[in-house]
């Protein structure tokens, strides 16, 4: 069993796998203040509410788009297993195929959300990770990374606007009963899904244009379960998707 940390720009995701799978996934504020320690303790907590020991685990690898605290993370995890652990980048194999103008922008999560989906399922291949920002991984036939997209997220959008609109509070995101909303929250929350919904249905029409034929759509990310039930194109929901493509690479580079 291995333990699989994402650190995103809101929450950092956490997981222990093995061949059947993941055991399970929790997930932690970021927060850029914290300390080695302070770390430690949130993920030793972790570990402990699932009754995982450290001689369970055989190693740790890791992905971020917070370069701040990766390091921090990073030796907090090894204080828990007395152990090097990975983190996705320079000098690690993923054996994907990067086809764009400078591979080296390309973010590990999109890196290891590829390499997740190459090995389970059919290609060409579309994947959504809907979180701080929304990024769309375009696969192609041959399973080569091809490009892709980067679009607001639903939370920094619904943030803008109620920051920007004087009239309009915070609200949950829970779909109303109907589409048309008969008042500002149901409106809003109409509004926030439903375009959301509608965004990644048009940009699948044309992704596909694009590519031509048939292709497999996967979403995954935080605010995946609340948007993909109100597409109409087939999107298959994978709320593990980083941490499995995150087990696959420690297993292209276990010595």
């Amino acid at each position: 069993m291995i333990l699989a940390i994402d650190i995103g720009n809101t929450n950092i995701v956490i997981g222990c796998i093995d061949g059947r799978g993941c055991h399970f996934v929790e997930r932690l504020s970021t927060v850029r203040t914290k300390t080695e320690l302070e770390y430690a303790i949130d993920i030793k907590n972790v570990l402990d509410i699932y009754h995982i020991r450290r001689t369970d685990l055989e190693g740790g690898i890791i992905s971020s788009v917070v370069p701040q605290i990766t390091t921090v993370v990073k030796l907090a995890v090894e204080k828990i297993l007395k152990k090097e652990v990975l983190v996705v980048g320079a000098g690690i194999r993923t054996g994907l195929n990067i086809r764009i103008d400078n591979p080296a922008q390309l973010g590990s999560d999109l890196v290891v959300d590829s390499v997740a989906a190459i090995a389970e399922y059919p290609t060409p291949l579309l994947i959504f990770d809907m979180g701080t920002a929304n990024t769309v991984c375009v696969i192609d036939k041959d399973r080569h990374y091809i490009g892709g997209m980067i679009y607001p997220g639903v939370g920094v959008s619904l943030d803008s606007l109620t920051a920007n609109a004087s009239q309009l509070g915070g609200i949950s995101l829970d779909a109303p009963e109907h589409i048309i909303g008969k008042n500002t929250a149901d409106c809003m929350k109409s509004g926030t899904i439903y375009s959301s919904a509608a965004a990644m249905d048009g940009i699948i029409d044309r992704l596909v244009d694009e590519l031509g034929g048939k292709v497999t759509v996967i979403a995954t990310g935080g605010l995946a379960k609340k948007i993909v039930p109100y597409c109409r194109r087939e999107i298959i929901l994978d709320d593990n998707l980083l941490l499995k493509g995150l087990a696959v690479i420690y297993r292209k580079n276990r010595k």
